[in-house]
This record gives C-alpha cells, sequence and structure tokens, in this order.
C-alpha cells in the first residue's frame, strides 16, 4: 500500500512565480523523498521549466540503499495540456524531456538525482489555466507522475510595417543555395539535444547594458518590398539600437556551437547553454570566438554592426529551446532554480 505525504510551499522571485512541491512516496521496493520547482505563472512567448531533486530515504538497517549505477538512471518528462484535458487521450501543446544536472553518487555520499526539464510556450498560446503533467522514474523504479497548474496571463505583442531598400529586399528573397544551405544548418544544430551539454544553469545576463530596445520578441511584421509585394514574419529576438563597435557579450556559459557570416543575420554567433537551449548574436562586425570555443557568461564574443538584413546599426539577440525561438527577457531570471534551490538548502 503505498502513502503519500504532500507538502506545499511557494516561493517568490523576481518577476516569477515558483511552487516548490515537496512529496514523500513510498513504493513496494524503496521510499524516496522529491522536491519539484516549476514554473507557475508565465505569459506567451515563455518557458516552462521544471526541476526534480529525488532523494532515496534509507530506513533504519534496512539493506535497500540506492546502487551507484541507480543514480543515472533517473528521467523525467513534462507535458502542457489544457486544463481539464490532462487525463484523456488529448495530444499535450508541448511535450520534452529532461536531463541529469546532478547525479547522486552513493561513494561521495551525494544522495540526491536533480533533473530538469524545460518546453516553449508559442507567442500564439491562450491566457488561461494549464496542466502541466511531469512524469519520472525515480533511480530506475516504477514511473510516478505529478500533475501541477500553470497560469498563462495575457500579452500584447507589436504589430508593425518595415519597408526595405533594393539591397535588403534582395536579402529577404534570396533563394540561393549558399543562403539555403546556411539555414539547413542552423536548423541542425538547433534541434541538438545533447544530454550531457549541462554548461550553465546561471540567469541569463543581456549582451549589453544598453537599455534602448528597437523591436522586440514576437514582434508580429509585415516586410514591404522596395519593387512591391511583401511577406509576414514573426520577430525571433529582441533588437538593441547601439551603434556599430559596441561589445557584445555572452548572455551565459556555454560552448560556440556556430561562429560564421550569413546571408541573412550577418556576423553571427550561436551558443549551447543546456541542452536544447541556445542563444544567438546577428548582425555582427567583428567576431571574437570560433566554433568549439567555451565562453562564460560575459565573454566577449565581438562587435556589434549591420550586417545582413539590416535597416540600421542594433544587436540582435535571441534564445531558441527545443527550436523554438522564446522569449530573451524570461531567462533573465532564476529559471533553472539554481538559487532558489541553493536557498532552500540552506533553510
Amino acid at each position: 500500500m503505498k502513502r503519500l505525504l504532500f507538502l506545499l510551499t511557494v516561493a517568490l522571485l523576481a518577476v516569477t512565480a515558483l511552487s516548490a512541491t515537496t512529496v514523500t512516496r513510498t513504493q513496494a521496493d524503496g521510499a524516496y523523498s522529491l522536491t519539484a520547482m516549476y514554473t507557475e505563472n508565465a505569459q506567451p512567448g515563455d518557458a516552462l521549466f521544471v526541476r526534480l531533486i529525488l532523494t532515496p530515504i534509507q530506513k533504519k538497517g534496512s539493506k535497500d540503499a540506492v546502487s551507484a549505477s541507480a543514480f543515472e538512471k533517473s528521467t523525467v518528462s513534462i507535458a502542457l495540456y489544457e486544463k481539464g484535458l490532462e487525463a484523456g487521450s488529448a495530444k499535450p501543446l508541448r511535450k520534452s524531456a529532461g536531463y541529469l544536472i546532478n547525479r547522486g553518487d552513493a561513494a561521495e555520499k551525494k544522495q540526491s538525482d536533480v533533473l530538469l526539464a524545460g518546453i516553449p510556450l508559442s507567442s500564439y498560446l491562450k491566457p488561461g489555466l494549464y496542466t502541466l503533467t511531469v512524469r519520472y522514474e525515480p533511480f530506475g523504479k516504477k514511473a510516478e507522475q505529478l500533475q501541477l497548474p500553470v497560469s498563462i496571463a495575457p500579452k500584447e505583442f507589436v504589430h508593425e510595417t518595415i519597408p526595405l531598400d533594393g539591397k535588403n529586399t534582395a536579402i529577404k528573397t534570396d533563394i540561393s543555395p549558399e543562403r539555403q544551405d546556411q539555414i539547413k544548418r542552423l536548423n541542425a544544430i538547433l534541434d541538438t539535444k545533447n544530454k550531457d551539454a549541462v554548461y550553465a544553469l546561471e540567469a541569463f545576463v543581456p549582451p549589453t547594458p544598453a537599455t534602448r530596445r528597437t523591436s522586440f520578441f514576437a514582434d508580429r511584421r509585415i516586410y514591404a518590398y522596395s519593387g512591391g509585394g511583401s511577406s509576414t514574419s514573426l520577430h525571433y529576438g529582441i533588437d538593441y539600437g547601439i551603434p556599430t563597435g559596441s561589445e557584445v557579450r555572452a548572455c551565459s556559459g556555454g560552448r560556440v556551437v556556430m561562429a560564421e557570416n550569413r546571408v541573412s543575420t550577418g556576423w553571427s554567433v550561436c551558443i549551447e547553454h543546456l541542452p536544447g537551449l541556445y542563444s544567438l548574436y546577428y548582425h555582427m562586425s567583428r567576431l571574437d570566438v570560433a566554433t568549439g570555443d567555451m565562453v562564460s557568461q560575459g565573454a566577449l564574443l565581438g562587435l556589434s554592426g549591420a550586417t545582413g538584413l539590416a535597416t540600421g546599426p542594433h544587436l540582435h539577440w535571441e534564445v531558441r529551446l527545443n527550436t523554438e525561438a522564446v522569449s530573451p527577457d524570461f531567462f533573465v531570471s532564476d529559471f533553472t532554480f539554481e538559487q532558489a534551490s541553493k536557498a532552500r538548502a540552506n533553510q
């Protein structure tokens, strides 16, 4: 007979509401405690993250201690549903497998597995109540499930028409093999989710101290071509209006997975921070890093410019999660709950 004990506490950090749920569960083959921290409140275009801390509970005199090999067998996956549809056969709106960010080690007396999972939210997601289903296997044991409430607040997005001159019209309508190959290669990078790529758990910092934004995340755009005609597009990042030659720095630590000159985005850098999580920097005038470099938060990546499709000097900063563009502003908070987890451990 399973015994379940649920203790719920809520902590507020910056503008993100975090729920920390502590659950003790007893299975036929052993007991463990679970602490789940997750994004409870968000807006369209943000992301949802769940941090799980799994700790085996060994009763006095018990011989059922978790073996060293079992620590690497914990798994987690998450799925988002409209509220009320999670129990049926409805298809989830988003789902994703998670990964270990800290593995327990019996020999070193590190008795907890810590896992993280994140999913992007569409900027077209309707406001309302949702359910985040967390499925996990503690130490390779029978799968369990948590259902966590999520509230999505409304958000207004900018609609704009951008007239393009002949040069920018030619770039926007370029269908050359060179540009198509660049798009294909970048998409392949962003579609890579290496579970060992846990490089940084810190909150992001903006890549420039400048605060003037000339465009915002998920602006709904119409590009008006110089010779007539137009196309619609979604703006995938934030544009900072800064002069050519301004320093551009890494928003977080990670591995440089692209550093090259591209037809549409000019001199560009892409950094892998976590499995499936990347930041991108476009339209630069100079690069100071190369593919394969490891960088720390604040490292100089190069200088801003107006290369590629640009109507003036600026820096385009973009964040991708599981290939989808998400609001960079979301990641300037403690989105992995690294600091929140340390604070709870010190209580």
